[in-house]
């Protein structure tokens, strides 16, 4: 492959530190980098020495002639007084740009739901990223430097995006180098993997997936002073190899290994046991929503909602930006009443909740981290041992030193690790989690699911990291259209709803006539408005509610016999490629008849509700 890019000996250093000694490494077309390590180590500084941003103390980068590189940088911002169009396509005419499929479907993945003739500055935060990056990648690139990507993006945005990368490069040709904390985001775009630490930047094979199971065995042989990250490693490992089906095939580095290594791990949760303590700490009852709904003046962000909370609950959370989610997550907290509706909470139930904004660090700026923590318990129960807030602290990744610093002058990973354990002294028993993951690197990630794995009680949580909701909840809900729908099939599911959303014609245009007959629906297509909708009743809506019932159950169905396969084709042998093939086969027969019950399922709902 033709080499695009290099650097030789790279040296650099700030004032207090060296952040990279010795360091030399390589692009060539084709490439697809995932680069990890922990917050601060180096990895935005080694995006911007090899586009050229920041010149080295040492060594040397060098580039192909005529190399066009791209680059999105987290500081990246664009003119406050320039439109969207302007940023985006610049003076290009628009038969022009509007002819390329490439700036169509970065269009259509990005900015959709933007005015074209916006101005950057009356532009939200996130709104404003997902402009920068529509005007990077509409660019033409030999190679592209992503700097979390995934930022301001909810579930379907990160798997457009992950689509666009795999595809925006003939197999062979480009090059793309991304840091994201967003895991199933690396494993699905990246090929290699370079850690960033300790000086250095270590290559690895394969995606998060093969990199874990690589950095275990590296991790194995090293000093038993690192036995503590090589447990934590070892169940992250257990759990991507148990994890979710569409994840059971991505490790496919070493995985005779890899199952010696977790063949005597236990499971990442003893689900039984925790449920047990949960049902003794919260009694019978948590929170029960029982027909509610939300208003904002003439807005209804929730409808008819009906959810009932069980003790040791583990669920996550999913929706569009503005769908209701953390409405939904603030009636059961108490911060939000309903319109309609009632909530019942049981006697017992204490809930706590970790935001976005920090509010529990706002009085203590200026107090020292053990002094912070020493206000709260002198003990914590965790795994079935006790610890000291100390220990904790430890775990989650603070080193004694850090144990004296101010709260103000913490970073901003360190300070959501301790609104975490602040939160956690304080003993809840029902957990609501908004985006826990902003600004933790991988490697606080998993301690953060680890402390949260031996937690006993009820977990509710949103965010559009999908790896971590798979990791630490054991179902999936969706607010959609502002009802309440579970996911059997977790965010997969929920990506083929949203999908199948966003296909159906606008109720002023071209709208799709069902008639329900005893025999079956009956459609037709007709231009229409949305006023000469037909509305079921009687008899009609009795069958209509009949086929949703029976679409339910067909679902159910399916989805366990795909399970089934996912399990068969994970054990059968790798070598025998005619039997794969036909397990394929089946599991994508399987995979389509799942995919029109479910636009069926959205057919009759809308019918159903007039």
């Amino acid at each position: 492959m033709a080499h695009l890019l290099g650097a030789q000996n790279l040296h650099l250093e700030f004032p207090t530190r060296v952040v990279f000694d010795s360091v030399t490494i390589g692009i060539d077309e084709g490439d697809r980098i995932g680069v990890v390590g922990r917050n601060g180590d180096g990895k935005s500084t080694l995006l911007s020495l090899l586009q050229g941003r920041l010149e080295p103390d040492g060594g040397s980068v060098t580039r192909r002639g005529g190399i066009r590189i791209g680059m999105l940088d987290q500081a990246d911002q664009l003119p406050l007084d320039q439109r969207v169009c302007d940023a985006i396509v610049g003076d290009t005419p628009e038969y022009e740009w509007a002819g390329k499929p490439l700036i169509r479907d970065v269009l259509a993945g990005l900015v959709a739901d933007i005015p074209w003739d916006a101005v950057i500055g009356d532009l939200s935060g996130g709104q404003q990223r997902r402009v920068a990056l529509a005007a990077l990648l509409a660019g033409d690139w030999d190679v592209l430097f992503l700097d979390e990507p995934t930022n301001h993006l909810d579930v379907e945005g990160i798997s457009w995006l992950a689509a666009h990368l795999k595809t925006r490069w003939t197999t062979g040709s480009g090059a793309l180098v991304v840091v994201t904390h967003d895991r199933w985001f690396l494993d699905e775009v990246s090929l290699q993997t370079w850690e960033v630490h300790d000086r250095i930047v270590e290559p690895f094979e394969g995606g998060y997936a093969a990199y874990i199971l690589q950095r275990v065995e590296r991790d194995r042989q090293a000093s038993v002073v690192e036995g503590k990250r090589q447990n934590l490693m070892r169940k992250e490992l257990a759990w991507l190899r148990r994890g979710a089906p569409a994840r059971t095939s991505k490790p496919k580095f070493r995985i005779d290994a890899a199952n010696e290594l977790i063949e005597n791990e236990p499971p990442p949760r003893d689900t039984v046991s925790l449920a047990s303590m949960a049902m003794q700490r919260l009694g019978k009852d948590v929170v029960d929503l029982e027909g509610v709904s939300v208003s904002y003046g003439d807005k209804q962000v929730l409808r008819d909602v009906t959810w009932r909370i069980a003790p040791g609950e583990r669920t996550g959370i999913l929706g569009v930006n503005g769908a209701g989610k953390s409405t939904l997550l603030s009636l059961v907290s108490g911060t939000v009443l309903p319109t309609g509706g009632r909530i019942k909470r049981g006697k017992t139930v204490k809930i706590a909740v970790l935001t976005q904004q920090l509010d529990e660090l706002k009085d203590v700026q200026e107090d020292r981290v053990s002094a912070v923590v020493a206000t709260k318990r002198s003990t914590y129960l965790a795994d079935g041992k006790e610890m000291t807030p100390g220990q904790l602290l430890e775990r989650l990744g603070f080193s004694s030193a850090q144990l004296s610093t101010p709260v103000k002058d913490l970073s901003g990973g360190q300070k959501r690790r301790l609104q975490l354990l602040l939160i956690l002294l304080d003993e809840p028993n029902v957990l609501i989690l908004d985006e826990p993951t902003n600004d933790l690197d991988t490697d606080m990630l998993v301690a953060m699911e680890d402390l949260l794995d031996a937690w006993p009680g009820t977990l509710l949580v949103i965010s559009h990291d999908r790896y971590l909701l798979e990791r630490i909840t054991d179902q999936q809900y969706a607010v959609l259209d502002g009802h309440l729908r579970h996911l059997p099939g977790g965010v997969d599911q929920y990506l083929q709803l949203r999908a199948g959303q966003l296909s159906r014609p606008e109720p002023a245009k071209v709208i799709e006539r069902v008639e329900i007959t005893p025999t079956g629906p009956v459609a037709s297509t007709s231009s229409t408005t949305s006023a000469s909708k037909p509305k079921l009743g009687g008899a009609d809506l009795r069958n209509a509610e009949k086929e949703l019932g029976a679409i339910d159950r067909k679902l159910a169905k399916l989805q366990g016999e795909e399970a089934g396969i996912h399990e068969r084709l994970a054990a059968h042998d790798q070598s025998d490629y005619e039997g794969l093939t036909a397990l394929s086969t089946e599991l994508r027969a399987l995979e389509q008849q799942v995919a029109d019950l479910e636009t069926r399922w959205l057919e009759v709902t809308a019918l159903i509700e007039g």
